[in-house]
């Protein structure tokens, strides 16, 4: 069946507006327009596709969008169907962020903020344990997690070593035989690669012979954390504010804590939220063209390689489900993506709940008791009633929880 474009562009950019809820939200939206309306992947195809993106690094969801794409008509089908799951969010994003920066530090926007991170909070956790379930399958998955949560918490190990030796203990504990026999060419769609690589990296380049030292620290740092981005926005989160406010000093934690809760907000994948740091940062190096130019190469760096995995991957993708220590290694990214995640409920706890306030109790450091905030408990404690036990939406959680930081702080 051929597809015209019009009708791809049209499909797709209404999923790109409807695309709230985070990954799961996004993934049964698009199996309701894909398989069940249109009829344009079947069941196979569609899992088959989803298996391969949640273990790619970058967000599934939008990987999932182009791999659509590419499949009804090649390249420029996943092109648009990509870019218009990215589109809607990032419009939205930059408008956030602009406003963000003109009002973020109203009072009554900070009480607004208060509810909204409560809640994120919430959402964090619930993150966490939805992967956990996906991703923990025996004792070697677990402890993998847990020797990543203790890297990352305990040492604060670089994420992306912790990634390698992930991805390494998998291949060499749990590796199965398979029973299918590898089809296709490992190396199909692999010459992507070669033209894709100097156009990802081209931006970078000329903003280091244009002497721009921000944009170029910028965006060899997105890019970098682009090829690292394995299970999620939230896997990187720790990492990036580690980066971006200890070592560049570019945003406050507080910034970086109402950064997601505003991408929490939006439609499109979580991962939007560095368009937004971006824009923060690029406004502070010099006003909103240097803050519009620092997000439009963010987003370029962070997205152009999910459509070089997608493309240089999507022909192999029987060949790579046959490949039993490979997808063991992708096994063993996830279950640390789990111990990731761990950290950062852990971190964005600390900052909501206590303002970073620790005390120290042997080797560790641990939440000051007197510096409870009880309102920003209380709310969480409100959005984990609706979201885990009575599964209400995330918009409607968020809207609650914002609406209460207003109360109580009225």
């Amino acid at each position: 069946m051929m597809v015209g474009y019009g009708q791809i562009f049209r499909v797709f950019l209404r999923i790109g507006w409807l695309s709230f809820g985070g990954p799961a939200a996004q993934i049964a939206l698009m199996h309701a327009e894909l398989v069940d309306r249109h009829r344009w992947l079947t069941e196979r195809q569609y899992l088959r596709a989803l298996s391969l993106c949640m273990l790619l690094p970058g967000p599934e969801a939008m990987q999932l969008a182009a791999y659509a794409g590419w499949r009804l008509r090649g390249l420029p089908g996943g092109l648009i169907s990509g870019g218009l799951f990215i589109l809607p969010g990032a419009l939205v994003i930059a408008a956030l962020a602009a406003a963000y920066v003109s009002w973020g530090q109203l009072p009554l926007v900070q009480a607004a903020f208060l509810g909204i991170k409560a809640a994120v909070l919430i959402v964090v956790i619930e993150a966490l344990l939805r992967v956990s379930r996906r991703a923990l399958k025996g004792p070697a998955h677990r402890l993998i997690a847990a020797a990543a949560f203790v890297a990352i918490a305990l040492f604060a190990a670089p994420f992306p070593l912790v990634i390698l030796l992930a991805a390494a203990l998998g291949a060499l504990i749990l590796a199965a035989s398979s029973e299918d026999t590898p089809s296709g060419s490992p190396a199909a769609g692999l010459w992507l690669f070669i033209p894709g690589i100097p156009i990802w990296l081209a931006p970078v380049g000329l903003a280091w012979l244009a002497g721009a030292e921000f944009l170029t620290t910028l965006g060899l740092f997105f890019a970098k954390l682009a090829i690292v981005t394995f299970g999620g926005a939230y896997a990187v989160l720790t990492y990036m504010t580690q980066t971006v406010v200890k070592d560049l000093g570019w945003l406050t934690t507080g910034q970086m804590i109402d950064a997601l809760g505003l991408a929490e907000t939006t439609p499109g994948p979580l991962i939007l939220v560095t368009e937004f740091v971006a824009w923060l940062a690029g406004h502070a190096q010099g006003g909103t063209v240097m803050a519009a130019t620092a997000a439009a190469l963010c987003l370029w760096v962070t997205f152009v390689p999910s459509f070089l995995f997608i493309f240089a991957l999507a022909p192999s993708i029987d060949w790579i489900a046959g490949r039993p220590r490979l997808a063991a290694a992708l096994e063993g990214v996830t279950a640390a993506v789990v111990g990731v995640i761990g950290t950062l409920a852990l971190w964005f706890g600390m900052q909501v709940l206590f303002g970073g306030r620790v005390v120290p109790v042997a080797f560790l450091h641990l939440p000051d008791p007197a510096a409870l905030d009880w309102r920003a408990a209380l709310i969480a404690g409100g959005a984990g009633l609706a979201l885990l036990r009575f599964h209400v939406g995330l918009l409607p959680v968020l809207a609650g929880s914002a609406l209460a930081g207003l109360l109580i702080a009225g």
